[in-house]
């Protein structure tokens, strides 16, 4: 199990970036896949993008594909998410999710229920 914590959230006009970064003190970073989610109330947790252990595969959502970037560090047992071009319908709590690999290239299934440990969330508002 690995902890997981979030940073980076903030409030931007449309059109303009952020960069958000989820880390952890744990030892099992580099073995997992990273998965960054995204909720609004009254909504299930949605899918954003993940990224491989070794860094190698990516995937985004349609929603943001384009816009959205995710990179890990895993000797700063960090994962990035940079969101350029923000619209007011990205605004959501972000959260990271983690989940074991058994390879280095694996990403398997983009569902919130399958993640493993998550954050605690940072807000995201995208607004005029």
């Amino acid at each position: 199990q690995v902890q997981l914590v979030e940073s980076g959230g903030g409030v931007v006009q449309p059109g303009g970036s952020l960069r958000l970064s989820c880390t952890t003190s744990g030892r099992t970073f580099s073995t997992q896949i990273i998965g960054w989610y995204r909720q609004t109330p009254g909504k299930d947790r949605e899918f954003v993008s993940s990224i491989s252990r070794d860094g190698g595969s990516v995937a985004y959502a349609d929603s943001v594909k384009g816009r959205f970037t995710i990179s890990r560090v895993n000797a700063k047992n960090t994962a990035y998410l940079q969101m350029n071009s923000l619209k007011p319908e990205d605004t959501a709590v972000y959260y990271c999710g983690a989940k074991p690999a058994l390879t280095q290239f694996a990403l398997g299934s983009n569902k919130a229920n399958d993640v493993r440990s998550w954050g605690q969330g940072t807000q995201v508002t995208v607004s005029s």
